[in-house]
């Protein structure tokens, strides 16, 4: 077992810049606070993104969200809007934003090693005007989540060339058990494997997206 009392600590950001240098001039200078054309293209092709919040007492979540591309409404320059879908219902980020607005998104484009990440301030609203327009397969969102923009900008592609995460050599999705093995395995769980099995099939999952 290793001890806490084996680690030695970064305590600075002193000593962090020692280790790992100065800022380059175009990463320190990439940061923007309006929409540009070129994000608003990344947005209307980007499917997917991942919601980062944090809590009162600290408490940090990170949320996926997805749904075909261009799911994000783009309100203005420094506005945009994420609609909610059935999930869960543990509503975590949600529940982090009523107490502490400050929000993190980093949206992905299959494929591209870049990503746009935004950071902001959020709420929640559970109606308006451009309801309408985030309907998908007859589901109209109960709650939108209006990101107010503070800090934009593009993020270069080497954790995904590292990962490799787009490459599909590289991919091991059997080298895990099923998703219905791990719940088993790690939840108390009342229904059998058989029946949880069917309940995370494609078939009967693909159902629920939109439904409820």
């Amino acid at each position: 077992m290793t001890h806490a009392a084996e680690f030695t600590e970064v305590t600075s950001e002193a000593e962090l810049r020692e280790l790992l240098g100065e800022v380059m001039p175009r990463a320190a200078a990439k940061e923007r606070t309006r929409l540009h054309e070129r994000d608003r293209e990344w947005l209307a092709a980007s499917p997917f993104c991942l919601i980062a919040t944090s809590g009162p007492g600290g408490r940090c979540d990170v949320s996926p969200k997805g749904d075909p591309a261009g799911f994000t409404h783009v309100i203005d320059d420094t506005t945009l809007a994420i609609p909610d879908r059935p999930g869960n219902r543990r509503a975590d980020g949600f529940r982090n934003l009523l107490a502490n607005p400050h929000v993190g998104l980093i949206f992905l484009i299959p494929g591209r090693g870049e990503t746009l990440r935004v950071n902001g301030r959020a709420r929640l609203v559970r109606e308006a005007p451009f309801f309408d327009e985030l309907v998908v397969k007859g589901h109209r969102p109960r709650l939108a989540l209006i990101v107010e923009i503070e800090e934009i900008f593009f993020h270069c592609a080497k954790a995904f060339l590292r990962s490799g995460l787009w490459k599909p050599e590289t991919w091991a999705a059997d080298a895990l058990p099923s998703h219905a093995r791990l719940v088993k395995d790690v939840q108390k769980a009342a229904e059998s494997l058989e029946e949880l099995e069917a309940y995370y099939s494609e078939d009967n999952y693909g159902k629920k997206l939109y439904a409820g």
